[in-house]
């Protein structure tokens, strides 16, 4: 069962963050868009798995079509509208993965012991760096005005995926207390905008927000991890 939700999830998370591009998330409206992007999806969890066809995953692709549509008709943006799409494709992919344990050990890569170890990982890197952005971006949009300081163009993205980067990193390796070095220079790399009261808060906002997203996704994966064969580099 492990193994099926950690190929559904690395199959997702490509999907969703790698190859939808932002003029597809823009269009999701247009059903044309939308049967595309469907498309992509049953072909990432057909590779994943190594089913060529299966009506699991048949199903699973009209989930997320359905999810999907709901979200683009229903949704009016933001990050509440992100989150519930989110959890629902996982909900769906942890349903397939219940209801259809086997599915993994029937495919074509089902000798290849490590390998949902590291679709696991790469999918929680994936939903912890990417996801992360977006969901720290719908954030703090709004909270951005005239008052707020600028800084180098997309700067602030590049930081963010770095230091959810790191955190993920940090927590897989047994390393959580590390991350109290990356807070505190941080806080110290950004001390000068303590000065703007504005500036400060909406920093302060994105960090906790980032930091947040990295720790929860990283710890799920790694109790994930417990139940799958370690890699050599995790042993």
């Amino acid at each position: 069962m492990i193994e099926t939700f950690a190929a559904l999830f690395f199959a997702h998370a490509l999907a969703d963050f790698v190859l939808q591009t932002g003029w597809m998330a823009a269009r999701k409206r247009q059903f044309g868009v939308l049967l595309f992007h469907t498309a992509i999806v049953l072909v990432t969890a057909q590779l994943a798995t190594g089913h060529v066809a299966s009506g699991s995953i048949l199903l699973l692709a009209s989930a997320h079509l359905a999810i999907d549509v709901a979200k683009a008709w229903l949704g009016r943006g933001g990050l509440a509208p992100f989150l519930w799409d989110q959890a629902a494709h996982l909900v769906t992919i942890g349903a397939v993965a219940w209801a259809v344990p086997g599915l993994w050990d029937a495919g074509l890569w089902a000798e290849m012991d490590g390998l949902p170890t590291l679709m696991l990982l790469i999918g929680g890197a994936i939903f912890a760096i990417r996801a992360g952005g977006y969901a720290v971006g719908l954030l703090v949009t709004p909270l951005a005005t005239d008052d707020v300081a600028p800084g180098l163009p997309k700067a602030g993205q590049i930081i963010g995926q770095l230091e959810r980067a790191i955190l993920y990193l940090l927590v897989l390796v047994g390393e959580p207390t590390a991350v109290g070095f990356l807070i505190a220079a941080k806080s110290i790399l950004r001390f000068d905008s303590a000065k703007d009261s504005r500036t400060a808060e909406y920093v302060i906002v994105g960090t906790l927000a980032s930091f947040a997203w990295a720790l929860a996704v990283a710890y799920a994966v790694r109790a994930l991890l417990a139940h799958l064969p370690p890699l050599e580099f995790l042993s």
